[in-house]
Parts: C-alpha cells; structure tokens; sequence
C-alpha cells in the first residue's frame, strides 16, 4: 500500500501544495531499475504494440530494449548511427533522430530505414536530437550540435549551417522548414494536448519556451516558460505531458521537475543518476521511465501521461483492449 507523501521523501520533493493536490506524490515509494550498464542512456520510448521499451545508448552506437512481460533487456539495433530521441508516427511507426549520421529516420513496419531529413537548404544537419509527430503527420525536430563537438556521441565537425535550429518535416512533400531559429541548443519538445503550442527546452540557455503554433505550420517568436534558475545542475533535457496538463521536464543533476500549466515549479522527483529523458509507458499510461546516466528506471504514478504524438493516437487504446 502507498505511503504517505511523509514517509518516501526520497523520491519525491513537493515545492507546491498543487503536487499534492493533483497526486503527483501517489504511487511507487522508489524507482525500480530496470537496466544499468550504459555509457549515456536516452530516448526512452514506450512502444504499445510490443509491450517494450526502446532506449538509446549513445556512445555505445546501439539501441536498447527492455520487454515488460519478462523483464528481458537485449541489443534493439547495434550500429544505431548514435541514435538519441526515439518517438511513433501516427502509424506506430519509429521515428529516430540519429546524431552520428546527422539525420531523422523513420523504421518501417517490415524493418527498412526511411530518411525523413537529413538536409536544410542544401547543408548538412548538426545532430538531430528530438521528435514531435503532430496530427497532421508533420514532424519537428531540434538539431542543435551535440554530436558534432566531439567524437563521444557521433563525429566531431564543423557545423555547416552554422546555428541550432527546430525543424518540420512536411507529411505531404517531405520539406524540411526551419520553425525556430532562437534558441542556443534546442533539445526536447512536445505539442501541448490541442496542439496549439509547441514546448522546447533550450539546454544551453537554461530555459524551456513555448511557442503558438499557427495554422500553416511556423511558429510565433515564443515565450519562456521555465527557468532553471539557480537550481544547482539543472538543465532542461526532453519534455512530457501528463493528463492534467502538467509538464514533466528531465532536468539533469536536479532529477525530474514537474511544473503546473501556468509554469511554477510545484515538485521533482529525485533520481541517483544524472536524467537525460522521460517517457510515458504501461497499457494505463501511469509508469514514468527514465534515462539515467547508466541506467532505465521505472516508477508507477499516480498521474498519467499523455502519447507523445498527442490524442487520439490509437495504439494506446490498442494496448489496453
């Protein structure tokens, strides 16, 4: 039987009586590992129709995969292009940004890669790092220059477009636009549950912004919506919503920050390991998984998280049927 919020302050720090309130502290008393063993573990994906979960472990150049009926970890795909952020198409299909091959692929239902992008204008991407698939069919990424500063995560070069920018593919054409071209180094974003707003953390500058998405596909100029502040090793990583439109942010050395819609910081949970992603996952959309450094865990929660390819994506409902 759950504690009291009292009894588990290890895990979970309440700054805003609303954490409480909206049951944020309901759940597990602590985080289950689930896999430790990685360099620099990312890009956890809960996939519905195999009950797994996909990660990325960067500089071992491979993808992960745990299965939730047996508990079993194996090598998803070795040689993985030094693949980061992992999400689904509208037709389940995985969507992966892979920084050492400096593109965005798309892996088909019989196992092929599909280059979505690879270009802008001619040039070479930086590092493509993380994916939102909206309901038209678009998909927006961020490319800021991780895996060209050095040979850890990919190949160390000079970045032929010179700035880190978020782009959206075309469903239709294929067209790769440039959608924001204000940030230092975009890394996480995800559609608000309407998908009138965009949310991107900016890693380097320290914040998370937020942007009014138009009908034809650009963005307003944004807004910040989140600070880090003086938070001692807190950086912004991926994002994630959960159902009462609560968002999740992976904030490095300062575990994983949960912010009420209006922006304050209403509480963390605490994580050993330095978090670099969060994913929503389990057929009731109510176990968080998170990378870690080293590690996947786990933790059942008392909220419940939203599809990254936002409503009505029908292989949750799938799962649970």
């Amino acid at each position: 039987m759950a504690g009291t919020s009292s009894e588990r302050p290890a895990l979970y720090e309440m700054f805003d009586d609303r954490f409480r309130t909206g049951r944020c502290m309901n759940g597990d008393d602590g985080l289950e590992v689930l896999y430790t063993g990685c360099r620099w573990a990312e890009g956890p994906l809960y996939v519905p129709a195999w009950r797994q979960v996909v990660w990325s472990d960067i500089p071992n150049d491979r993808m992960l995969r745990w299965d939730e009926e047996t508990g079993a970890v194996s090598v998803f795909r070795r040689g993985a292009g030094y693949t980061n952020g992992n999400t689904l198409d509208r037709e389940g299909r995985l969507i992966s940004c892979e920084q050492g091959n400096r593109r965005v692929t798309r892996t088909e239902h019989d196992g092929t890669v599909t280059v979505l992008a690879d270009r802008w204008r001619g040039k070479r991407l930086n590092s493509p790092n993380d994916a939102a698939v909206k309901s038209d069919g678009s998909i927006w990424f961020s490319d800021p220059d991780f895996g060209i500063t050095s040979d850890y995560e990919g190949f160390r070069a000079d970045s032929e477009i010179g700035a880190n920018n978020v782009y959206r593919i075309d469903p239709a054409t294929g067209e790769v636009r440039l959608v924001a071209d204000s940030l230092e180094a975009p890394n996480g974003l995800v559609f608000s549950a309407d998908e009138s707003r965009l949310y991107v953390s900016d890693t380097r500058g320290g914040r998370i912004r937020v942007f009014d998405v138009r009908d034809d596909g650009t963005l307003s100029d944004g807004e910040v919506f989140a600070e880090a502040g003086a938070r001692a090793g807190a950086r912004f990583d991926n994002l994630r919503f959960d159902d009462g439109g609560r968002l999740w942010a992976a904030a490095m050395d300062d575990g994983v920050h949960c912010y009420d819609p209006d922006g304050t910081l209403i509480g963390r949970l605490n994580v050993p390991e330095t978090v670099a992603n969060i994913a929503w996952g389990g057929a009731k959309r109510n176990r968080l998984f998170i990378t870690a450094q080293t590690s996947l865990y786990s933790v059942v929660m008392g909220v419940t998280g939203t599809h990254p390819t936002g409503p009505g994506h029908r292989p949750w409902r799938d799962a649970a049927n």
